[in-house]
């Protein structure tokens, strides 16, 4: 008998900070700068990438540091669970959360680091680096292939 990954029997606020940190699919998606609408509250995500990430290997080339370095890098933790919605509709963090699967494209699932990027998952190949664009540039960057389904909050 199998025994059930730990993300479908450990609660979010339960899990050591290995387990929660492991839940991090590597896509890199939170990397993408975006753009709040101020009316409807709505996300769009942007190409434009924090100068900190590796476009190639979709990780913080500062991770311990990042927000030292970037004050508005934000670290997620379990206990901000009820701030998530701003994240990518696939990020694990979000569907462990809500009681969801993981996909299978996953690395938890496969066991391989390089399946979100050979699923097409990541931003591997699609990103520009913010320091490469004028912060008034930033929406002609917004891209769709990124959702997050945050609830309007006039609803």
């Amino acid at each position: 008998m199998a025994e059930t990954p730990f993300w479908e029997s450990v609660a979010p606020k339960d899990m050591s900070r290995a387990q929660w940190e492991s839940l991090c699919d590597g896509c890199a998606r939170c990397c993408l700068h975006k753009l709040e609408d101020a009316y409807s509250g709505g996300i769009y995500y942007t190409e434009v990438a924090c100068h900190l990430l590796d476009e190639t290997n979709c990780q913080c080339t500062r991770y311990e540091t990042r927000q030292e370095i970037v004050p508005d890098c934000v670290v997620l933790t379990p206990d901000q669970r009820e701030n998530l919605a701003w994240l990518p509709d696939t990020c694990a963090y979000r569907l462990v959360d809500a009681g969801k699967p993981l996909p299978e494209w996953h690395p938890l699932v496969t066991g391989d680091p390089q399946s979100v990027h050979l699923a097409g998952m990541s931003v591997r190949g699609r990103t520009v680096s913010e320091n490469d664009v004028q912060d008034d540039d930033f929406e002609e960057h917004i891209i769709r292939w990124v959702t997050s389904s945050r609830p309007d909050p006039e609803l």
